[in-house]
């Protein structure tokens, strides 16, 4: 039997564990993290609390000294900011809806059946993201004018459609490729149509990238300009986006109404974050696994 004899001198070194830091790494990690709280909650709580200041002191760092809610009160007064806002309400959530239920529908039958152009779809879904903004406005425009949707909430719907499905269509065929094919024979089984199966079996599985399409199809919507200013006209048809435009001219800007205005807009945002967010990591990562 061979022995090992261990030397006074030698110490017996304990393997490090993953989660032991030095104490300096440690001050870094922290460090790092508080630093980038601040770069992300700064412009936010700037925003915030230039709205609560009167406007000879909207551009000073003078945030505490005679705080009032003016800016609110004149904003929703003296503006279309309710009718903006009504807008923006209606035509975001037709966007969520019809955008959630056509990429759900879409992902569905190019994740289970074969059927001729399913690979010209899916390319087609694949190229439409690869043109920006500058490229299809004019075209998308001129489609408008001809079959009388400008200036008509149904004509930003489409166009916002046609943003949000065809990438969140991608992202819930890969979703539901993670989905056993089992569950839609067990439907057929029990006498299912192949809509059937899908309404009561399998969406119920698929809530997390059904919350991840709602979330990108509000946002896409909400916070869109370019198409909102180009297409809308008329202070009552403008949204929330095309509304901010008017607090800003070549002579200067009205810090407080549009701050004010920014903190009103980003509350349903928030809001519909909170109400998904649980659902948000699980979808887009189930959504990533397979193409």
């Amino acid at each position: 039997m061979t022995t090992v004899t261990e030397h006074p001198g030698n110490a017996v070194r304990k393997p490090r564990l993953r989660g032991d830091r030095s104490p300096v790494a440690s001050v870094a990690l922290h460090l790092t993290l508080i630093i980038a709280s601040v770069v992300a909650v700064f412009p936010v709580l700037w925003v915030l609390l230039t709205s609560l200041k009167p406007a000879k002191y909207a551009t000073t760092t003078d945030f505490f000294r005679e705080t009032t809610f003016v800016n609110y009160t004149n904003l929703i007064r003296d503006t279309e900011f309710l009718s903006w806002f009504g807008n923006s309400v209606i035509i975001a959530g037709l966007s969520t809806v019809i955008g959630v239920f056509v990429s759900a529908t879409t992902g569905y039958a190019v994740s289970r059946f074969r059927f001729p152009g399913k690979r010209g779809l899916m390319w087609t879904l694949l190229i439409t993201q690869m043109f920006p903004v500058a490229v299809l406005i004019v075209p998308i425009y001129n489609i408008m004018s001809n079959i009388g949707l400008l200036n008509q909430p149904a004509g930003l719907v489409i166009t916002y459609l046609t943003i949000s499905v065809p990438f969140c269509a991608w992202m819930m065929k890969g979703f539901f490729d993670t989905i056993p094919r089992e569950i839609d024979e067990s439907g057929q089984v029990d006498g299912l149509t192949p809509f059937g199966t899908f309404w009561r079996l399998v969406m119920p599985l698929a809530k997390p990238g059904l919350a991840v399409t709602a979330f990108y199809s509000f946002i896409t919507a909400w916070g869109e300009v370019a198409y909102a200013s180009a297409f809308m006209v008329g202070d009552e048809n403008l949204t929330l986006a095309g509304g901010l435009q008017k607090f800003v001219n070549q002579y200067g800007a009205q810090w407080g109404p549009m701050t004010a205005a920014s903190v009103l807009i980003a509350i349903p945002a928030a809001l519909v974050f909170l109400l998904a967010q649980k659902h948000l990591v699980t979808g887009m990562s189930a959504g990533a696994v397979k193409g």
